[in-house]
């Protein structure tokens, strides 16, 4: 902590923070300056890496979090469409939805920041509803796999979670 910097007065916690996410590796690391607070395998995309509408792969580029969602929410809490269902994951439940593709415990929602790379028409993150997501503990990390968003462990997504705040920057690159 700083006190009093850039004419703010008070205390105000300076960092430099940013998630990367590499492709090629199928890791997420955040880091704070130099750094690493975390580094962890994630699952991407089974179609690999890009940006159009509709391609389920993964954006690269810059991006930055837009908005967190799930706070307080016990883990495997079931998401859809960024609601909690008021159910938990479980086996017997993945059972009854053979295929569907379980979005758990947090969300990171990403936002693109590079017009006409990863931002507006039809490149747009933020439009193609692209998290940092907890999965369930029977994915595979560290091989591709999604429709696009970024799976990581729940344990993981908890942790990444209450570390980065909104506005922090995501770089993806292969």
């Amino acid at each position: 902590m700083q006190k009093g910097v850039g004419g703010f007065k008070g205390d105000i916690e300076i960092t430099k923070q940013m998630i990367e996410i590499d492709l090629a590796r199928q890791r997420l690391s955040l880091k704070d300056g130099d750094n690493i607070l975390m580094d962890v395998r994630v699952s991407t995309a089974r179609n690999g890496g890009g940006e159009q509408n509709g391609s389920e792969c993964t954006p690269r580029g810059r991006h930055v979090i837009h908005q967190k969602i799930g706070d307080g929410c016990d883990i495997n809490t079931v998401f859809v469409s960024r609601k909690p269902t008021g159910e938990l994951y479980t086996p017997a439940l993945a059972e009854k939805h053979p295929g569907r593709d379980w979005i758990l415990t947090r969300i990171l929602w990403l936002s693109g920041a590079e017009e006409g790379v990863n931002k507006s028409g039809d490149v747009d993150t933020l439009q193609r509803y692209i998290y940092i997501h907890g999965c369930p503990d029977d994915v595979t990390m560290g091989m591709p796999g999604s429709h696009g968003c970024i799976r990581v462990r729940n344990h993981d997504m908890i942790r990444l979670f209450d570390l980065v705040g909104v506005g922090t920057p995501v770089l993806i690159k292969e």
